[in-house]
């Protein structure tokens, strides 16, 4: 199979579809790998990288899909990609087409076969591919959170910690799944005070 990687053009996107590790595992299996000139950099992956575990790099992203059968990206193709997608394509990516009809209706006209990541299941119905982007995504809330409550940026002064004779912030965390779970690591870390709000008592646990 042909696999191609191209750059993410979404904003204050950096990640990579597949590091060089990966390439190599589909190159040594008989598959050829086009990247994206660039595609890597975000994610500190030259493309000397790519070279050198067998894939060959193209410089442009139209390219890299007129040549491929799958794509394997990060997010989810934006409006200049569409026209880029063939029919029978395998495009792999978060979709997340909940909150897009445009993206949704766009793919059901280009007969692509749409692979979410955030769709795939085990046997047991956990989600292997987004609970590692949940954990991250929760530990950059609290990260993002306390930074805004700073008054450089316009917050009310806080440190979430306390310091000895002023008490260490409230935290309140809406949701005790995998986001949740981290967010509340991380805030409670800092040494803030936290609750977690949910509904199931299993989660709470």
């Amino acid at each position: 199979m042909t696999i191609g990687i191209p750059k993410e053009i979404k904003n204050s996107e950096f990640r990579v579809g597949m590091t060089p590790s990966g390439v190599n595992s589909f190159v040594r299996n008989g598959h050829t790998v086009y990247v994206e000139k660039g595609a890597g950099l975000g994610s500190g992956f030259s493309d000397d990288l790519y070279l050198s575990v067998g894939a060959e790099i193209c410089n442009s992203i139209e390219e890299v899909y007129s040549k491929s059968e799958m794509i394997i990206k990060v997010k989810e193709p934006l409006k200049q990609e569409y026209s880029l997608i063939k029919k029978d394509q395998i495009i792999y990516t978060f979709f997340h087409f909940a909150s897009s009809k445009e993206l949704t209706e766009a793919m059901i006209k280009s007969d692509a076969i749409c692979i979410a990541y955030e769709t795939v299941q085990n046997d047991d119905y956990t989600l292997p591919l987004l609970t590692p982007m949940s954990e991250v995504a929760g530990r950059m809330a609290t990260q993002q959170g306390a930074k805004f409550l700073e008054k450089p940026q316009s917050g009310h002064g806080i440190l979430l910690g306390g310091v000895p004779g002023v008490k260490p912030a409230n935290v309140i965390v809406l949701g005790g799944g995998v986001v949740g779970t981290q967010a509340a690591k991380m805030a409670a870390g800092l040494g803030a005070n936290v609750t977690i709000f949910d509904i199931s008592l299993d989660r709470l646990r």
